[in-house]
């Protein structure tokens, strides 16, 4: 299982590159910093910063920290598992699971994020600040924090179908289960 993960290619993205300057006694020393998000776009996905005096230098160096960040996402089909708020710093970014079709509603590197962790449809709403940074990892701590039904049940000591969400029974179910449904008396009319 171990060698099948390795053989998946991860995909890189550069969601932002940013020139900072360090000031020094002769002036401004000029550098840039990566942000980059690094997946396999089917459930493992990881975020990573680097800062050189080179753009590639900086790439390469946000890759290798991605990778140390790597993780897998629990998901449910194409969406995820249940709503969660991810937090980092001031950003805050709410992801929330959609239905089949709907696609990755997010913007930025929220999207970048979702889209390398194999995720296709999904809502998220960012809350807080709009720092590209902040907001990967805000999204990073969401997925971190999603749970699966079956750890949940195990937790709770109940069975996978009583964790999951209220489904309705079946049309045959529901008469035989309801004693008020097809047995009630008829009500006379007005006009006899």
């Amino acid at each position: 299982m171990i060698e099948r993960e390795e053989s998946r290619e991860l995909k890189e993205r550069v969601v932002e590159i940013n020139r900072v300057a360090k000031v020094v006694k002769g002036g401004r020393r000029f550098s840039f910093t990566a942000l980059v998000v690094i997946g396999d776009e089917v459930d493992r996905v990881g975020v990573g910063y680097g800062k050189a005096r080179e753009v590639p230098l900086a790439i390469t160096k946000a890759v290798e920290d991605a990778k140390k960040n790597l993780f897998t996402v629990p998901k449910h089909g194409t969406t995820i598992t249940h709503e969660i708020l991810g937090r980092a710093d001031a950003a805050r970014v709410l992801l929330r699971p959609a239905s089949e079709g709907t696609g990755v509603i997010a913007g930025g590197g929220v999207r970048a994020v979702l889209e390398l962790a194999g995720i296709r449809d999904i809502l998220a709403k960012s809350l807080g600040t709009t720092n590209p940074i902040n907001m990967a990892k805000a999204t990073v701590d969401g997925l971190k924090h999603l749970r699966r039904p079956d750890e949940v049940a195990k937790m709770r000591g109940l069975t996978i179908s009583q964790v999951l969400p209220y489904k309705a029974p079946e049309e045959s179910e529901r008469q035989g289960s309801d004693p008020e449904r097809g047995q009630t008396p008829a009500v006379p009319s007005s006009d006899a």
